[in-house]
């Protein structure tokens, strides 16, 4: 009978698994960041999680929706912009059968596309539009790649944009090169598809030049994403990780392709209803999953790069303020102390895998002690931006500093607001003041930190308990 009783307490299996997997996912998504191992399963894990999290917070799903209408918008000059170039090598019909059997099945529809393309081109080299036509294309070109540069740095936390005329030198030149390396992979598929086989006529090479005629595409998709990850965002990104991301979305881009070929066909049995309009709502559904693709495979790159410099994954906004202000002051006290020391100056992430503070944390307090003229960015090795004092270092203390971030901003922009609120706002700066004052006796040089090798020994014991218990 006890048994029997024991059976009937026991949970049933669909409890018990419910509850490993919640135990899973609380451990994926909060437990894994307490930990400071770098074992192969927790870098997956905490690369997954954060990547997850930060396309989930970063709205990617509305800037794919931005970037689809900017290339809407910019399609045809872009594609005149190709179209120009490859006439330049005489590739242009090749160019147009290529753009043909790709989109089978709407034929229609890319014929009235080149029409566009080639009324563009006219208008854009002829008379008074030669000038104005140029500057339209290229406009609406530097357009679409600024606001794409945009999402890159808001995923990367970087709030620093290229110049004006680093944009112009930068992006033309990329539209300049990517058609020529459109028509060099087209060139070198019809050089090993017919040269090679002909001339040489070498049975053994047939398989190897078919195999390589396959994955060309991946390849060069693989390298299309992998220099979009690198150098697009305004930060230094490490090549590795740029490739990794670059290869997983390369494939996820195939498989993409190969729905959206076959889709060209299954939606082209309906085009006596709907006629070439049919293309068109496929079309922005291929466009706005190929910038998600594009975004996540950014996000990837991001936590690749930055796994290890997090321990922190909810909203700055979240945090309370009095934990806000003794972050700041240990920021700021580290900053200083370098420099009083003569060591030379740290970028954000060295920050944070040497002192333990979170990244985003540690980019959002450089950001505003810059703003209030607390430090300086200046460029290390590698074009990487490090922190470095603004002033002399005697006069860092937690009252000045305070005073500095807190009076940096708008103010005094509601009309008579002192003069309705006089006694309020005097008892609130008498407050303030004292507090600011109270500051003023402790200065950041003197502070005690922890030294990183201090930090290390204490992760390394936390991670000895852990895996103890």
């Amino acid at each position: 009978m006890k048994k029997s009783n024991d059976k009937k307490n026991q949970p049933s299996l669909f409890t018990r698994l419910y509850d490993k997997a919640m135990a899973l996912y609380e451990y994926c998504t909060v437990g894994v960041w307490k930990s400071s191992k770098h074992t192969i399963g927790t870098t997956i894990i905490k690369t997954v999680s954060l990547s997850v999290r930060s396309f989930l917070d970063r709205d990617l799903q509305n800037k794919s929706t931005s970037l689809t209408y900017n290339t809407v918008l910019a399609i045809v000059p872009a594609m005149a912009l190709v179209f120009a170039i490859c006439r330049g090598f005489g590739f242009q019909n090749l160019l147009a059968e290529t753009l043909r059997q790709y989109i089978p099945g709407q034929e229609k529809a890319v014929d009235t596309a080149l029409s566009f393309v080639d009324s563009y081109l006219n208008q854009a080299s002829q008379g008074i539009f030669v000038g104005i036509g140029l500057v339209m294309l290229l406009w609406t070109l530097i357009s679409l790649l600024s606001n794409i540069e945009e999402a890159f740095n808001n995923i990367w936390d970087i709030k620093r944009d290229r110049t004006f005329f680093q944009k112009v030198t930068d992006y033309i030149s990329l539209c300049l090169i990517v058609p020529i390396l459109l028509i060099c992979s087209s060139g070198l598929s019809i050089f090993m598809s017919t040269t090679l086989q002909e001339k040489l006529n070498l049975p053994f090479l047939t398989p190897l030049i078919n195999i390589a005629l396959e994955f060309s595409p991946l390849v060069m998709v693989w390298l299309a994403f992998s220099l979009s990850y690198l150098l697009i965002p305004n930060t230094k990104v490490e090549f590795k990780c740029a490739a990794i991301s670059g290869a997983i979305c390369a494939i996820m881009f195939q498989i993409l392709q190969l729905l959206f070929v076959n889709g060209q066909i299954y939606v082209a049995k309906y085009n006596a209803i709907y006629g070439s309009f049919s293309f068109l709502p496929l079309l922005l559904i291929w466009l706005q999953l190929s910038w998600l693709i594009l975004l996540f495979g950014c996000v990837l790159t991001y936590s690749l790069q930055n796994v290890f410099a997090f321990n922190y994954l909810g909203s700055v906004s979240d945090i309370s303020r009095s934990y806000m202000r003794q972050i700041t002051i240990a920021v700021t006290a580290i900053i200083i102390q370098r420099f009083n020391k003569g060591l030379p100056p740290m970028s954000r992430n060295e920050i944070s895998t040497a002192y333990g503070i979170p990244v985003r944390l540690v980019g959002y307090i450089c950001e505003r002690l810059k703003r209030a003229g607390l430090v300086n960015f200046v460029l290390l090795k590698g074009d990487i931006l490090g922190m470095s004092p603004a002033i002399d270092t005697e006069k860092y203390t937690i009252g000045y500093v305070f005073r500095s971030l807190d009076n940096k901003g708008d103010s005094n922009f509601i009309p008579d607001f002192n003069e309705l609120y006089a006694s309020m706002v005097k008892a609130t700066s008498s407050a303030i003041e004292l507090f600011y004052d109270a500051g003023d006796d402790v200065k950041l040089a003197s502070l005690p930190l922890p030294t990183p090798e201090q930090i290390n020994n204490v992760r390394e014991g936390r991670n000895a308990n852990t895996a103890a218990s």
